[in-house]
Parts: structure tokens; sequence; C-alpha cells
């Protein structure tokens, strides 16, 4: 996007707020020429012949109603702004049309010259609380059926006045007083993780951390004099020589040797029991039944 607004034919706007001026007389309250753009504030009560004026008249003719908002300044006697802005498609022009009102005072609706007005007369309605005369149907469009206030007033709560949540004993939506535990809070912007002292909604519900263990006591290390039980420096010559490597190697070995009396090994079937159900029992007894065939065969 090129520019942050939409962009119209440069260089009109002194003959506009002359033109305007001279047309309008004295339903024009004031007329100005701010950041490239021409604001016209309109007696209240004269709105509607002067949006016609504006509409019809050569060399201004805004025929299109692009938007209506609204503005609170709570200071001031008539603390709300209506404001219509225009555009004129036959001159690529836009205007700024506003009114002052407060909360009792009604603006004359202008739905006889743009019927898109009805809806955003209650938009304004709605978001401001300002009265419209004349507007067939002036009634909330954004908010709930039962909202109390009017939420783009300054001096309307950001929690608002009642809350909407499902019962379980009725069965229903229902709307409840908002109940707050205290109406402003002191912030001392300080991060919880930069050693905050409080404790912070819901850290109450958080496991106690397990207190950090002692370090144990460092003991006292008696440097020995054992040469060859000193680590050595990094390239040092070993202390050891050959001829006492060669001789504990040969210690090793013969402690792994095996010192038994008798070797293991089996001359008969004897040391083994092989033959026998157990090793101690004698000669099978001869079985009367069974009576030995001749030759080879069983039991031969």
């Amino acid at each position: 996007m090129r520019a942050p607004a939409p962009r119209y034919t440069p260089g009109l706007n002194p003959d506009v707020i002359e033109l305007a001026t001279s047309t309008l007389g004295g339903m024009l309250v004031e007329a100005t020429d701010l950041v490239g753009e021409v604001s016209l504030t309109i007696d209240r009560a004269q709105i509607v012949p002067a949006m016609i004026a504006l509409r019809d008249t050569p060399g201004l003719e805004y025929q299109q109603l692009m938007e209506i908002a609204g503005v609170d300044y709570p200071s001031r006697p008539e603390r709300f702004d209506v404001v219509y802005c225009l555009l004129s498609l036959t001159r690529n022009h836009r205007i700024r049309v506003r009114v002052t009102t407060d909360e009792v005072q009604p603006v004359p609706s202008v739905t006889d010259i743009w019927p898109v007005a009805g809806w955003l007369e209650r938009e304004v309605y709605d978001m401001y609380g300002v009265l419209f005369s004349g507007n067939p149907d002036l009634r909330r469009i954004l908010t709930d059926y039962g909202f109390r206030g009017h939420p783009q007033r300054k001096d309307f709560p950001l929690s608002g006045f009642v809350e909407l949540r499902y019962s379980e004993e009725a069965k229903r939506v229902v709307y409840q007083p908002v109940a707050l535990a205290q109406d402003f809070r002191n912030f001392d912007f300080m991060s919880p993780w930069e050693g905050a002292e409080y404790v912070l909604p819901g850290d109450e519900k958080a496991p106690m951390p397990a207190p950090a263990p002692t370090p144990p006591t460092p003991q006292t290390v008696t440097p020995s004099t054992n040469v060859a039980a000193q680590p050595q420096a990094k390239g040092a010559q070993s202390p050891v020589t050959a001829d006492q490597l060669q001789k504990a190697d040969a210690a090793a070995a013969e402690k792994q040797v095996a010192d038994v009396d008798k070797p293991k090994v089996s001359e008969d079937t004897g040391d083994t029991g092989a033959g026998k159900p157990h090793p101690d029992d004698g000669p099978a007894p001869a079985n009367p039944d069974v009576v030995p065939s001749k030759g080879k065969g069983q039991n031969q």
C-alpha cells in the first residue's frame, strides 16, 4: 500500500472550503483544513439540509456516505462527536462532517438521504449511546440484548458491569455482576524470574523445591613418596625397567595356573557312574518274566 489512507485529487481543499462556506451559510459552524483533509462542523439541528446541500450543489457533489463514527470527550459539555465521512465520486474527493451532542439531545437521522446510515447510526448508538431521531430501527447491533452501558465511552470499565456464564443449577446461560477483588492494581514491573519476593497467583500449588545438598568437606591428600605411584608428566621416561616388567608378567602367569591335586580326567565309567541310575547302585536283578532267546536278540 503506497499511502496509509485512500488517495484523492489534491489541491481542491481551498476551493471546497470556500464553496462550502458560501453554500451552507449559517448552518456551518467551522471549516478547517488539517493534515490535508477538510473538516466541516455543522449545527446539529441543521445536519439534514446541510447534507442535502453537500450532495446536490455543483462543485461539491458528495454523493456517497462512507462511514459514521463516534468520538467521546468526557470533559466537554457536549461530549460526543458524530463524524460523517463523505466521498465525491465525480470529483474523487473526501470530506468529514461532524456534529456535537450529549447523552440526551438526539441527532437528526440521515437515513432519508442515505439508507445505509440506518446501520451506521445503530452502531454509534450501541457503542456511545448517541440518540438519532428519525431512525426507523434504533437498537443495539453489536452487543447482546441485555447488555448494560456503551463500551466505547471513556468512562466504561474494561471489565464491564455483568459477565456471562453457564449455570449448572438453572441449566442455561445467566448473567451475573462482575466481582473484582480490587478496583486498581499496583505493579512494580519486576520480573518474577529476576528475584521477585512475592508469590504469584497459582504458585502456591506448585511443589516446593528440594533443599540444595550440602557440599562435601574437601579432604586433604598427602603427597605420596612412592615415585612409581605418582603421576608422570606427559612425555616423561618410565621409571620401571624392562626386567621389572618381565618378572611382573611371570608372577601373574603363575597365579593363573589351577592348583589341584588330581587332574580332571575319567579313567573308567566307575568314575562317572555311566550305565547306572546312580553311581552307588549294584547290578540289576534278574527278571523271571524275561526268557532269553537263542541267538542274538534281546537280553543277550
